[in-house]
């Protein structure tokens, strides 16, 4: 099998947000959330999610907020909000105009970085507050139970044989890691990326049906939204992208199976521009709370995700660079 080395676009990871209400208006708790170190103090916070129920940044988000209010973090647990489109940059767009809101912040990741270029926002990244980069989660390779692709090997057999005929679905616009890691696992087995017949889903929730529904040949996503259907069965996992085998998961890594390829996708929260030193202070010292607890280690445990946590100036400087290495393959790829 051919092998050969893609740039390894993620390697950090990033878990949780707080944000904004339906009717989008401003809490009259920004007065809180800047006028106390302690905190425990912090109320009334949302926790913005830019795509679907039910994908990685949702669960992520849920599990969050639970553990804030279960560890004392928060006085009360944050509310989740869904606020989909385009690839999280409906949700982006609406965190940039919020501007000098201290309760709110969005969970993101990857695949907001991705969507901002393919969809071309005007809002980036880069235009919001960086908080803290929570979590690092592989990639994997599913099919349904009933797909006649026992092992990666098969697959790319098939693959190669007629890359037109061998759909493969995502939970992320193109940009974003769903579309990332199959497009370099094409690259690396030999694959033209651009002949990649990718379909596109809102978060791994709307990507769910898909694959039990024999809508698509295989997917590329994390595993954390998936694992009831990956332990009762009815998905199963072919190889997983990281540098280990991820526990729980009976599937070799592309490297174990002759594909030389590593790829690790990221979450991370952020909050809109214009918010005071003490206000971003109280975010950072929460999620530090949140991140040090019992609750949250067995939160990563349980969702399969690494712990890889950076804050305020250094994952402001993460960001940066995630921002322009996607950007340089997206221009490769054409899409950018």
């Amino acid at each position: 099998m051919r092998s050969s080395r893609f740039v390894r676009i993620a390697a950090a990871a990033v878990g949780a947000a707080l944000a904004l209400s339906a009717c989008g208006v401003t809490s009259n708790s920004a007065t809180q959330a800047t006028g106390s170190g302690n905190a425990g103090s912090a109320t009334d916070l949302r926790i913005m999610v830019p795509n679907t129920a039910g994908g990685g940044y949702d669960t992520t988000a849920r599990v969050a907020a639970k553990v804030m209010a279960s560890e004392k973090v928060t006085q009360k647990q944050p509310e989740v909000y869904n606020l989909a489109g385009a690839g999280g940059t409906v949700g982006l767009a609406r965190l940039v105009n919020e501007k000098g809101n201290a309760d709110l912040s969005m969970l993101m990741g990857l695949g907001v970085v991705g969507a901002s270029y393919t969809n071309k926002s005007q809002a980036k990244l880069t235009d919001t507050t960086p908080l803290a980069k929570l979590i690092e989660e592989p990639g994997a390779i599913m099919v349904p139970k009933n797909s006649p692709y026992k092992t990666i090997d098969d697959l790319v057999k098939a693959w190669k044989a007629d890359p037109a005929k061998v759909s493969v679905g995502g939970g992320s616009s193109p940009g974003g890691p769903d579309h990332l890691l199959p497009m370099q696992l094409a690259q690396t087995v030999g694959i033209d990326p651009t002949k990649v017949n990718f379909v596109s889903y809102d978060g791994g929730g709307d990507l769910l049906p898909a694959i039990l529904g024999n809508k698509v040949s295989f997917a590329a996503s994390g595993t954390g939204e998936y694992v009831k259907q990956i332990e009762s069965g009815e998905v199963r996992v072919l190889a997983t992208s990281g540098a280990e085998r991820l526990a729980g998961i009976d599937a070799p890594t592309l490297k174990e199976s002759g594909i030389d390829l590593e790829f690790t996708n990221w979450r991370g929260i952020v909050a809109p521009p214009g918010i005071d030193d003490a206000a971003r202070t109280k975010w950072i010292d929460a999620l530090s709370k949140m991140r040090d607890s019992q609750g949250w280690k067995d939160a990563l445990k349980t969702n399969g995700w690494t712990d890889a946590f950076v804050s305020g100036d250094e994952f402001g400087t993460f960001l940066k660079n995630q921002d322009q290495a996607v950007a340089d393959v997206l221009k490769k790829l054409g899409l950018a």
